[in-house]
């Protein structure tokens, strides 16, 4: 395994990098752009300086990605994000657009392109989860997760999405609501934007029971991320995915400014090495996480794990209240209980 060590611009702070090397087709590779900095939203929570840290990587040869937009978004909804980026509109209350926004948005597609190829993690802006056929959503503009999964959906291969951003990719679920090729798992704060995402969301019609959501109340630390954790893997191991596309989001951290969960970085390192043992096919694309600081922090972690490396950050496990537990577990026996018919529960 090759290390490289870069200096971020986080107080000068050098973090280390899992790189992929030429004979280490296992490890997992950070995919970056310039082109996602030319989605300039000023002070926007969403903006350029969250991928500050990743300057000194090097531009990804990236791939074809516009001709994908169609697996997802309406050819009306693509002519309308063109006309939006020309006159400097918004597309919505909380999807800013500038001049560059088109390039940046076709880059984080092809990124999450190139990581399925690679099994790398492409750390895209703008993101993609809470992105409709038909309308952006929640700093989002096309769902980069969805437009990939709905390729492998049409050669035939089953997807597991698993959605650790702590806000519910309400796009990438009502996309896939009503597919049992591709099943959607979100892990979330709830209640929290965009409003839904409850247990009883299992999907639709033939997507029955592919829809998993595991809503963890405001408070939850990670002692209590691991049991929704545990208790719902096993349906998405009976899925039996030939890929496992990650919508990794780090706004569960404890000292992110826009959610209330209390997650620590040794979560998210713990996190990529037990995704990795389970699922051997996976690559991700990066979602939320809006504390500057901490996010190169978060995905060095995660990314560590991904390659069954030490931590490049410590931090002790966080704990939840009782009354937090209880909440959690009521909701938790619900969701299973729903999910039976169609999955074997233990």
């Amino acid at each position: 395994m090759i290390m490289r060590w870069i200096t971020s611009c986080d107080q000068g702070m050098p973090f280390l990098c899992p790189w992929k090397h030429e004979s280490d087709e296992d490890c997992m590779q950070l995919i970056y752009h310039s082109d996602f900095l030319e989605h300039r939203t000023g002070g926007h929570p969403e903006r350029g300086e969250r991928l500050a840290a990743f300057s000194d990587l090097p531009n990804a040869t990236l791939p074809e990605a516009e001709s994908w937009l169609p697996l997802v978004h309406s050819e009306a909804y693509i002519d309308r994000v063109r006309k939006a980026i020309a006159s400097g509109h918004w597309l919505d209350p909380e999807t800013p657009v500038s001049s560059g926004s088109w390039k940046a948005a076709i880059s984080a597609v092809a990124a999450t392109r190139l990581a399925l190829e690679t099994g790398g993690f492409a750390l895209t802006r703008p993101p993609g989860h809470h992105a409709y056929p038909e309308h952006s959503s929640g700093f989002c503009i096309f769902n980069n997760v969805a437009i990939i999964a709905s390729h492998l959906a049409t050669q035939g291969q089953k997807v597991l999405i698993f959605d650790f951003d702590s806000h519910l990719g309400d796009g990438t679920s009502r996309i896939f609501e009503s597919s049992s090729q591709v099943m959607y798992w979100s892990i979330h704060q709830y209640p929290a934007f965009p409003g839904h995402g409850w247990i009883d969301e299992i999907g639709r019609g033939p997507g029955k029971g592919y829809t998993i959501n595991s809503p963890l109340p405001p408070g939850s630390g990670d002692d209590l991320f691991w049991v929704a954790f545990d208790r719902l893997l096993p349906i998405a191991q009976q899925f039996q995915p030939d890929v496992v596309a990650i919508s990794a989001g780090f706004d569960g951290y404890q000292y992110e400014p826009l959610l209330d969960l209390r997650f620590s970085l040794q979560l998210y390192h713990q996190l990529g090495s037990r995704l990795a043992e389970v699922f051997p096919r996976h690559f991700a694309t990066l979602e939320g996480g809006y504390n500057l600081q901490a996010l190169p922090r978060c995905i060095y972690n995660f990314t560590a794990g991904m390659n069954q490396l030490p931590a490049p950050y410590e931090e002790s496990p966080t704990q939840t209240g009782r009354s937090v537990w209880d909440a959690f577990e009521t909701n938790l026996y619900a969701g299973l209980h729903l999910l039976s018919p169609y999955w074997s529960i233990s």
